[in-house]
């Protein structure tokens, strides 16, 4: 059901490689929001990666491979987050759409790029223990 995660862990970052499109939102000159509700949507992404970053866990298994620990508080927290960027998304009606998506791209980086970091280092301190073969 689930799969080992191979290699040295580097898989666990490249999500954020996909993110770098989404800069382009953040510099493009149709939207006019201010640098303060920037940091504040970062910040508030960071908030976010919290309950992520706490139920995001490793183990290692009698293969002597490491697999993700299966949570169910994970998926409530992910959900959670979802839905409470779905109702800011419908609250929000005084943003213009650019800069909505903008700040909401502003929001998944907050929460995407520290919890990828925190998970590898997670996994990195699993791997080395782990005896070589």
């Amino acid at each position: 059901m689930y799969r080992p995660i191979r290699g040295n862990g580097i898989r666990i970052l490249i999500p954020m490689l996909f993110m770098l499109p989404g800069m382009s939102l953040i510099f493009n000159p149709d939207v006019s929001e201010p640098v303060w509700e920037f940091w504040i949507a970062f910040g508030i992404g960071m908030v976010f990666s919290i309950p992520l970053i706490w139920t995001t866990s490793y183990e290692v298994r009698e293969d002597n491979r490491i697999y993700a620990k299966k949570n169910w508080g994970f998926v409530v927290a992910f959900v959670g987050i979802l839905l409470i960027r779905l109702i800011l998304r419908q609250e929000l009606t005084n943003i213009d759409p650019m800069g909505k998506m903008a700040l909401f791209m502003m929001v998944a980086f907050g929460y995407i790029i520290p919890w990828r970091i925190v998970s590898y280092i997670k996994f990195r301190r699993i791997q080395g223990t782990i005896p070589s073969v």
